[in-house]
């Protein structure tokens, strides 16, 4: 069939479809009386075979790599897409509709624009729109579903896995409980073996007494002779070794009389003057904090773990981890004398008030006195179970007190060689302990995070001051004693009154550990050693901190000079920094 010549070819579809205006009707129906169409024959002719172009069509359900073409694969994987087009049609409410083509959709458009049918053209366009986002957003929804429900799975899983985990943990519980009892009783065998111990070394301490008493005496076997009072031999001739046994033994006794002779010290009044009382005035010159490195002095193969000031010349003293101490001249930093003596690394060190003695606490649980101007060792105090962290002289001169990780401090008598008194009451390792100045009064910090002050001559604590949340490390009196300065091990610095035993100021430089405090001279500037190797400056009077830049490691102590002209701080490096 063919349209008519001069017929718009428009028209013929219009009339095809059924469309177009009352006007457009009649014109057609004029056309139909008049006889619009006529047949033509057309003859189609037929193509041969090898004419034909054959394309292969992809298949997008079903996809089978190369090489594994399997019929059981290939059935399995149909029935999982029949499976799923089945689960996306039930899951889908509204019935998806025939899709209408692009081109008949845009010849709508054109048609209604052309025709001026503007209201039903926006209807059309909002029904295609309104039907793309139905489906849009029912392939997010059916998209969700099977997220949700992998999701759910997966939850279940975990439910399951964890229900399983406890009841394999509760398996445990009696094997733990099993363990701890044995814990417990391996710690009980422990404690009795080292009392077993004890009194073991205790007997072969006291036959070893006797037998150089009986070495002394030439006599190994002949026990002593005791005569009654009504024997008639008093007279009788003494043999030699009778006589040398005799005299052995009181030799003995003499030296036992004259140590015992040996009288305890007292401990001096509370009434004697601090000479840094002088300090409490004002002092005109502004507090120094502009200190720069100056010289480095490199004295230990291993950390460097206290720097003293002499009280009156210029030298130093610094004690490290290779169980040595040195004896420092400045500004020079040659080294004056080394000491030698100890078998484990060296953790403070502290100088007696004339300047002629030093005191040293070891990991190795003694606390060693030195001659300086000798060199050597003149009394050594044995009694810690665990190393000693620190140690201090009483202003007295006198006295030494020690605090150690076995939780405990002791009090230690120059003259009588012997402990005084043990301080209990911290419930964890005593770091720091520190006599107040020209005072019977002792300061410590424990790693319990707790101060305790305590009366040297009764041994009581007095008072406990609670604030820090982690381990103090060291804690110091200003010199006036008025203050005390206490860091911890996460980097904070507090300041206390010690009148009133109150908390003052809390100062946080962390999360570095604070190693060790000190006040300069005026005691109106706290300087605090950090694990990052900064050296925080403290101005009391402003509340500002100055930073001094210069380790490469963690700085573990810090003091000033006497005058407070210099500042001198020692790292794990084993170098010893000096600031002016």
């Amino acid at each position: 069939m063919a349209a008519r010549q001069g017929m718009p070819t428009s028209r013929v579809l219009e009339e095809a479809l059924g469309l177009g205006s009352s006007a457009a009707g009649d014109a057609a129906d004029a056309l139909a009386a008049e006889g619009a169409y006529y047949l033509e024959q057309v003859t189609i002719t037929e193509r041969s075979e090898d004419d034909y172009e054959y394309k292969e069509i992809p298949d997008d359900n079903v996809s089978i790599p190369e090489g594994e073409e399997d019929l059981a694969k290939v059935i399995q994987i149909a029935q999982e897409q029949a499976t799923d087009t089945q689960i996306l049609e039930q899951k889908t409410v509204l019935p998806s509709k025939h899709a209408v083509p692009e081109a008949i959709e845009d010849f709508l458009c054109n048609f209604l624009i052309k025709m001026g049918m503007t209201r039903t053209l926006d209807c059309f366009q909002s029904e295609c729109k309104a039907r793309e986002d139905l489906l849009k957003t029912q392939k997010e929804r059916d998209f969700h579903r099977m997220h949700h429900k992998r999701v759910v799975q997966e939850r279940n899983k975990l439910i399951n896995d964890l229900k399983g985990l406890k009841l394999h943990y509760a398996s445990y519980e009696p094997t733990i409980r099993v363990l701890h009892e044995k814990h417990r009783t391996l710690l009980k065998q422990k404690m009795l073996t080292s009392l077993e111990r004890d009194r073991a070394v205790g007997q072969i301490s006291g036959l070893e007494a006797t037998l150089r008493d009986m070495e002394l005496g030439h006599s190994y076997h002949v026990p002593e002779i005791r005569v009654a009072p009504n024997c008639g031999k008093e007279n009788a001739a003494e043999g030699p070794t009778q006589k040398g046994l005799r005299e052995a033994r009181e030799r003995n006794k003499h030296k036992t009389k004259i140590k015992d002779n040996v009288k305890d010290s007292e401990f001096p009044s509370d009434t004697q003057p601090n000479p840094n009382l002088c300090l409490c005035k004002e002092n005109i010159d502004p507090a120094k904090f502009d200190y720069k490195l100056n010289n480095i002095f490199r004295l230990h193969e291993l950390p460097v773990s206290c720097v003293i000031m002499h009280p009156s010349k210029d030298t130093l003293v610094s004690c490290g981890e290779d169980r040595l101490w040195k004896v420092v001249g400045l500004p020079k930093g040659n080294v004056l004398l080394t000491g030698f003596g100890h078998t484990d690394w060296l953790s403070d060190c502290c100088f007696h008030p004339s300047g002629n003695q030093l005191a040293t606490s070891s990991g190795d649980t003694t606390v060693k006195l030195w001659d300086l101007s000798k060199g050597n060792c003149i009394l050594t105090f044995e009694g810690h179970k665990h190393a000693v962290w620190s140690c201090t002289w009483h202003s007295c001169g006198d006295f030494v007190a020690s605090s150690s990780l076995d939780r405990t401090s002791k009090i230690w008598d120059v003259n009588s060689e012997r402990c005084r008194c043990t301080l209990y009451g911290h419930t964890d390792s005593v770091n720091s302990i520190e006599f107040f100045p020209c005072s019977n009064i002792l300061l410590t910090g424990s790693a319990d995070k707790t101060l305790s002050v305590w009366d040297a001559r009764t041994g009581k604590c007095e008072q406990s001051l609670y604030g820090h949340m982690h381990s103090i490390n060291d804690a110091t009196f200003t010199p006036r004693g008025h203050m005390i300065a206490s860091c911890d091990a996460c980097g904070v610095t507090k300041l206390w009154d010690f009148r009133k035993l109150l908390p003052i100021v809390s100062i946080d430089v962390g999360p570095s550990p604070s190693n060790e405090v000190n006040f300069d001279p005026s005691g109106r500037v706290l300087a605090q050693a950090s694990g990052n190797g900064v050296i925080h400056l403290l101005d009391l009077k402003s509340g500002q901190i100055h930073k001094l830049m210069g380790h490469e490691s963690e700085a573990h102590t810090v003091v000033f000079s006497y005058n407070g002209e210099n500042l001198f701080s020692g790292g794990s490096d084993g170098t010893i920094r000096t600031w002016s």
